[in-house]
């Protein structure tokens, strides 16, 4: 129990944050502080949560920054008087613990968790309000039994499939990748590989049965940033178009079916282009063709990350346009793409640029159909005509506004059984097999009678197995370990197999922040009342690169297992917030290219490379090793201390924008707090609580404007996320009290401290709590309630009237709120410098503004 007695009542004027931090962070644990108090059933509830951390082995300043935002608002939250939940945990699956288990040779099991206690010590030192009780990692059995208990679920509700599909694999982390983990240059998302293409049975979740709710259920979602939802809203891709079937001349059986979403240009389809993977190739023998084909194909897997050309190789087959029966080529082109609509589109070069460009390239006929004016006659086109027009060269549609002619062109169709419309969405299944060791095995049971057979709830977990073999570059996989994957199938009983891959770790972050609540539970992965109570999340804090991969499958998940009856929730998170990256500046030597390490440098103000004294580039650029940018919080605390550290964070940037690390702004913050602690130590040491020293009614008044005003700003700018705004105003609150403290009474001083440390904190809670207690009280300050300011000590009694001269500021005076007119009018008049302007001429009018302006015209 925090008393009175756990603290010095007297204190030096120096700040020694080693003396103190660790201090108080052992009461908080001893006193259970932040355990989450469930018996408080009447009061508000709010779930406070950061993505968690991949136990990478070091915490690092982008942790640093999202551990210490949600902090702050947990901590704000409580001062609300709400029950507060701020749990932690370990996203401890994954490729990179099972590279860096093989470079050690140890069990990435063991690894990982040495990992977990070294920064679960480090997040410790920055005095976090986490309630510890509830941590897990999803890498423990109790935790990972219940990710298989719900791919079971999804599996029961027709969401998992396997089948055999061409999937992104990286060569170097040899796993398979989801679509959404290789990035816009064909990289993967990890290892930044080339990513490649394999024909392999893979698992997948039927994510695309949630396209369309996922897509309206955006707008729902009106606290978070606008970017996170765009970045949602397109990878998800609605597009409403129209399925046309071309038949094929020379197989009269087969068609090949183009999404499109301009049936306005049908009739100016001239020839149809197919992917490189597109079925229809098995029905080509020509080698010539053939060899073109893989020429393309090693092309453009070279190319991925650059601009492609438009190569086209003609298949020499025909297809049929259904509209007016017209004969059009079918050619291979480099860019059309297997995952989008259905690997082939029609191409109509006189109205979309990029068929235009490849139809130029070919020597392809180019036929206009649209033309902006019906009245005026067409000439060649030098470019593709996009614009909206009316339709000519189309037979009976001929003069239709093309608008018009989409809807009638496609019923054309629906009669004539060769067209459907038809909603697409870009988004693709979620692949989640993976070919490693270090992740929740699948449970699933191959039987060569029953097919794959889903193992029985009774019987999970299916355990990792304990005995593994690591060798130069590789852990053996599960199906080299046959007593492992020798089983029994669970629905005849014969001898059956294993699933060797292993899970999307994303699988097991998709779900965690529901477990929290639950996370003792040894019957089920989380309790439905209790889910209905805390979630969804109210503040969620996380990096803007997980917009796509982890937000995106946590709403999936979530609307599943709603459909499921485990939960009545629509959306896991409330209100999103997505922080900026932390910077430092790198050195970069433009020439080669290298980074070069600070240490290396000899004057830091005139920076070169030591080897061939070339000046080197200063960037600022996100913390790396690779740059020798990076600062380790642990030497930062050590140095300042972990308030000084937080409120570095704090106030350095916008929580949402990127923060640029400076050695002189930490000591900046430092120095600040030294200030503090002065402030408080002096008032403590010479006893300025007992006496009356020169009381002024003019300061009492100052400081108490200033307590209100302090108030008031700090409350709104942590609601609003402006955290480095409100650490401006504590700066102005502590100058007021400053000057006026020596002035004012001793109920007046005492208030204003005490307020001061209930403001500061959230910020920094270390020295906020030694001050409280410094200053006589027996509790925690983070027990106390927010203050509340009070609108009448806010309001002025006087105001700055601005004196105008025919229009034109002339000079401003101060006034009482309750002056007259004719009182503004003589205190006017008699200014000097209204006398020289108006000397000698005549005043025409005077016109009063009442609590702004006064205009004299001459």
């Amino acid at each position: 129990m925090i008393t009175s007695e756990n603290t010095d009542n007297r204190a030096t004027n120096l700040y020694k944050p080693s003396d103190i931090e660790g201090k108080w962070q052992k009461i908080w644990e001893d006193d259970n502080l932040y355990n989450t108090d469930e018996q408080e059933s009447n009061k508000e509830k709010f779930y406070a949560l950061s993505m968690f951390p991949y136990p990478s082995g070091n915490l690092h300043m982008g942790h640093v920054r999202n551990y210490v935002i949600t902090d702050l608002i947990a901590r704000f939250q409580r001062f609300q008087g709400k029950v507060v939940l701020h749990p932690m945990g370990w996203d401890a699956f994954g490729l990179p613990a099972e590279n860096a288990a093989i470079e050690r040779g140890i069990n990435p099991d063991k690894w990982t968790k040495q990992n977990i206690a070294h920064m679960k010590s480090q997040l410790k030192l920055l005095g976090l309000s986490v309630d510890w009780d509830r941590e897990f990692a999803t890498c423990d059995e109790n935790y990972y039994v219940w990710t298989q208990f719900l791919f079971l679920e999804l599996h029961k509700a027709g969401l998992v499939y396997q089948k055999e599909s061409e999937v992104n694999w990286d060569p170097i982390d040899n796993t398979v990748l989801a679509n959404e983990q290789v990035d816009s240059e064909g990289k993967s998302w990890r290892s930044g590989a080339i990513v490649e293409k394999k024909l392999l049975t893979q698992w997948f979740l039927k994510i695309t049965d949630y396209a369309e709710e996922l897509l309206q259920d955006l707008e729902k979602l009106n606290e978070w940033p606008e970017r996170v939802k765009v970045m949602q809203e397109n990878w998800i891709g609605k597009s409403i178009g129209t399925n046309i079937n071309f038949e094929i001349e020379e197989f009269k059986k087969e068609k090949i079916q183009v999404f499109t979403t301009r049936p306005d240009t049908l009739f100016g389809v001239t020839y149809l282009a197919i992917s490189v993977n597109h079925p229809l190739i098995k029905k080509i023998s020509d080698n010539k063709i053939l060899s073109k084909l893989e020429n393309l194909k090693i092309y453009l897997q070279e190319t991925k990350d650059k601009d492609q050309k438009k190569i086209g190789i003609p298949t020499n087959l025909i297809a049929i346009n259904p509209i007016n029966l017209k004969e059009i080529p079918i050619w291979i082109a480099s860019y059309v793409l297997d995952e989008y609509g259905t690997g082939a589109v029609m191409g109509v070069p006189a109205h979309d640029e990029r068929d235009f460009e490849f139809a130029k390239l070919n020597s392809i006929d180019i036929k206009q159909v649209i033309i902006k004016d019906k009245d005026k006659s067409i000439s060649e086109l030098n470019n593709a005509f996009t614009d909206n027009g009316f339709l000519i060269n189309s037979n009976n549609f001929d003069g239709l506004h093309n608008s018009d002619a989409k809807k009638q062109i496609s019923e054309n169709g629906e009669r004539n059984g060769w067209a459907e419309n038809k909603i697409q969405f870009r988004l693709r299944d979620w692949l989640i097999s993976r070919q490693r060791y270090w992740g929740c095995p699948i449970p699933i049971i191959k039987c060569t009678n029953c097919g794959s057979v889903p193992v029985n709830k009774e019987d999970i977990p299916v355990k990792l197995p304990n005995k593994i073999k690591i060798s130069s570059n590789k852990i053996n996989s599960l199906g080299s370990n046959q007593s492992w994957v020798k089983t029994t199938c669970p629905k005849c009983g014969n001898f059956a197999s294993r699933e060797t891959d292993t899970m999307d770790t994303f699988m097991c972050s998709s779900w965690y922040f529901l477990r929290y609540p639950s996370s003792k539970s040894l019957t089920k992965p989380f309790e439905k009342e209790k889910i209905n109570k805390w979630l969804p999340v109210d503040q969620y804090v996380g990096g803007v690169e997980h917009a796509i991969l982890h937000l995106l499958y946590a709403r999936f998940l979530t609307k599943a297992l709603r459909d499921n009856n485990l939960f009545d929730i629509d959306e896991p998170f409330k209100r999103l917030l997505t922080q900026g990256m932390v910077q430092s500046a790198a050195y970069k030597n433009s020439i080669t290219g290298k980074y070069i390490s600070p240490t290396d440098i000899k004057d830091i103000t005139n920076p070169k490379d030591p080897k061939d004294n070339s000046k080197l580039e200063v960037l600022f650029e996100k913390m790396s090793k690779s740059k020798y940018n990076g600062v380790d919080p642990e030497s930062v605390i050590k140095k300042y201390g972990a308030d000084t550290a937080r409120m570095f964070i704090l106030f350095k940037a916008p929580p949402e924008k990127d923060l640029e690390w400076g050695d002189s702004d930490v000591e900046g913050q430092y120095r600040f707090l030294c200030r503090i602690w002065k402030l408080f130590s002096d008032y403590t040491n010479n006893n300025n609580f007992h006496g009356e020293d020169k009381l002024n009614q003019e300061n009492e008044n100052s400081l108490l404007k200033s307590i209100n005003i302090a108030i008031k700003e700090i409350s709104n700018d942590i609601k609003n996320n402006q955290f480095n705004t409100a650490i401006s105003e504590l700066m102005k609150f502590y100058n007021s009290i400053s000057s006026n403290l020596n002035h004012v009474n001793k109920d007046l001083r005492r208030e204003a401290l005490m307020k001061f440390c209930i403001l500061l904190a959230p910020f920094a809670p270390h020295i906020s709590d030694e001050l409280w207690h410094l200053i006589g009280n027996s509790k925690s300050v983070h027990l106390e309630k927010w203050p509340v300011f009070d609108e009448e000590a806010l309001k002025e009694n006087s105001y700055e009237l601005v004196i105008q001269i025919n229009g034109k500021v002339r000079d401003k005076i101060n006034v009482e709120n309750d002056i007259s007119d004719d009182e503004i009018k003589e205190k006017t008049l008699i200014r000097p410098n209204v006398k020289k302007w108006i000397d000698k001429k005549t005043i025409r009018k005077i016109i009063i503004v009442k609590g702004r302006i006064i205009n004299i015209v001459v």
